[in-house]
């Protein structure tokens, strides 16, 4: 009777999983349809049974590179789809809406290769890129094997794993806020001091306008008054001759003022006789005499003011030509020349000012800077702290996974100050040494093989509780190991798996012991043809299968009692 396909009591609807992986017509698959539980999933099966196809299988729906060999010989075509139930927030969520989908509980990855090479990729059912299909698989699947080189093996995910560990989102936010702050000073300063040197250069022309004005001292209306005297003086001569004609009619000889008093002397005595009849014609007289007084002695005065004067009309000449001059270079009319002068110098006042507003900025600056600094080193060694409650924590779990000989560090490298940023002052890289003596170099070109996988299964414990929960998938973490070494690898293993999803590819018994559901991959061969199959064993059938694993071809009862033995210890 097969075991009842439940959610494990320390798994929660928060964790994320796959569900169901279904394979059509890959390499020597005709059709593998497997649903998944959580926690431990054991995949066993003899050497050479097609379990690495599976896993081949699950990285083509996950975006890898896909090769035409991998479709079955006769088919048109091979089909994956690997199926992820979402948790609530989970990063796969954001990234579907950004790209046009529907937000869901459950996304569906299906990757079609068909056998002339061509792939294409479906997101819940829509055509999507391979890229977008590889970036949806790195938050869903971790694959820590021979030759991955995914989440912890990626240098740039480090640091975040050291800050999740350390439980530094406060200092992380709190640099990240100063990290801004300093760059708005920056560029406020640099905009400031870039104004202030234009300010600089704008002055200096102001300056130099104004001079000009200064020498002239430009009035409304003096143009036209200007233009007016220029034009008198031009034509001196002829004014001169014609007020003399006109003086002379009115004054010499028999002019106008003579025979008006004449006239008024004779009114006069006929007064004297009616003087009402005469005493209108009396004033009208007096009045003419008055104008044309008047009038003569406006004629002397305009003619006074016509003597030549060369020196006067060139100093007007000069001044006409120098405001006409001024107001062209200014665009603007001769009379505004004045309010012009006006606003340079209420501009050039503003300017002034340049200097303070400088000093402000690198104040805000500098000050902004500090915070940012001590933010950073804040961040820095609380880094510095958690790295070597990290290097403990791993340390301590080596030895049992016989990795005694070999030591892990999380090295803080200080970046130059000019190259701190929102992340802060250092970078941050996991590094490991096999050998005593050996210097440390990074993780994934140290370790090899089984010490590889180990590694990261002995990360992944450390770090259960810090992250995005995904799957995570240990191809053959106990190869070249066996006994209590195996033993110690499948207990780490199973507490990985009350935390995520494990999937783990295993030859050692010890390990397949503690799994939560038991998956065996067989290769059958009927007709002349290899089938690859993968067989859900219920309880029976998983004691029967570790105890195959245990004795080899000939299963006995010693094996198979050795094997519920060891079910027995796995599950308490």
């Amino acid at each position: 009777m097969d075991q009842p396909r439940v959610r494990w009591l320390a798994l929660t609807p928060a964790t994320t999983v796959l569900t169901r992986l279904s394979i059509r017509d890959l390499v020597l698959i005709e059709a593998v349809d497997i649903d998944f539980d959580d926690g431990l999933v054991v995949l066993t099966g003899e050497t050479g049974a097609g379990k690495s196809i599976l896993l081949d299988g699950l990285g083509l729906a996950l975006g890898d590179r896909a090769e035409q060999r991998l479709v079955r010989d006769g088919a048109n075509q091979a089909v994956v789809t690997a199926v992820f139930a979402l948790a609530p927030g989970h990063p796969a969520r954001a990234m579907l809406v950004e790209a046009g989908h529907v937000e869901a509980d459950e996304v569906v990855l299906r990757r079609v290769l068909t056998a002339d090479g061509r792939s294409r990729a479906l997101v819940n059912d829509q055509a999507a890129t391979v890229g977008f299909l590889a970036a949806l698989g790195e938050t869903l699947v971790e694959v820590h094997g021979q030759g991955e080189a995914r989440g912890l093996l990626r240098p740039e995910t480090h640091r975040a794993i050291l800050d999740a560990f350390g439980g530094h989102q406060a200092d992380v936010a709190a640099l990240a806020t100063a990290y801004g702050h300093a760059r708005a000073a920056r560029a406020a300063h640099a905009a400031v001091e870039a104004a202030a040197r234009d300010g600089s250069m704008r002055a200096a022309e102001l300056e130099r306008t104004l001079e000009q004005f200064a020498e002239l001292e430009p009035k409304p209306g003096e143009e036209a008054e200007l233009a007016s005297t220029r034009t008198r003086l031009n034509h001196a001569q002829k004014l001169a001759e014609i007020l003399e004609a006109a003086r002379a009619e009115l004054a010499d000889g028999h002019a106008v003022e003579a025979r008006l008093r004449a006239a008024h002397r004779a009114i006069a005595r006929g007064a004297g006789v009616d003087p009402e009849l005469f005493r209108g014609i009396a004033d009208a007289l007096d009045r003419c005499l008055n104008e044309t007084g008047e009038a003569i002695a406006l004629i002397d005065a305009a003619g006074r003011g016509l003597v030549a004067d060369p020196a006067r009309q060139e100093r007007i000449e000069q001044r006409l030509f120098g405001l006409r001059a001024l107001a062209r270079k200014h665009r603007v009319e001769v009379d505004a020349l004045a309010g012009l002068e006006t606003q340079l110098l209420a501009e050039l006042a503003s300017l002034e000012d340049r200097e303070s507003a400088v000093k402000g900025a690198a104040e805000a600056m500098r000050a902004a800077d500090a915070d940012f600094v001590v933010a950073a080193k804040a961040l820095g060694a609380a880094r510095a702290g958690a790295a070597k409650r990290l290097d403990a924590a791993v340390m301590g779990e080596l030895k049992p996974l016989k990795l005694d000989r070999a030591s892990f560090r999380t090295r803080l490298a200080e970046r130059p100050r000019e190259a701190w940023t929102a992340e802060g002052a250092e970078t941050v890289s996991f590094e490991v040494a096999t050998n005593p003596g050996a210097p440390p170099g990074p993780l994934h070109k140290i370790a090899s093989g089984g010490e590889l996988a180990r590694f990261m299964l002995v990360l992944k414990v450390v770090l259960a509780k810090v992250g995005t929960p995904t799957t995570l998938v240990f191809d053959e973490v106990d190869a070249g190991v066996g006994g209590a070494v195996a033993d110690a690898v499948g207990a780490r293993l199973a507490r990985l798996g009350r935390a995520a999803q494990v999937l783990v590819v295993t030859h050692a018994p010890q390990v397949a012991a503690r799994g939560h559901q038991h998956l065996r991959v067989m290769k059958d061969t009927r007709g002349g043809r290899t089938r690859i199959a993968v067989a859900t064993l219920d309880a029976s059938a998983k004691g029967e299968e570790i105890a195959r694993m245990l004795a080899g071809a000939r299963v006995t009862d010693e094996a198979r009692a050795a094997a519920a033995s060891l079910i027995r210890a796995g599950a308490s």
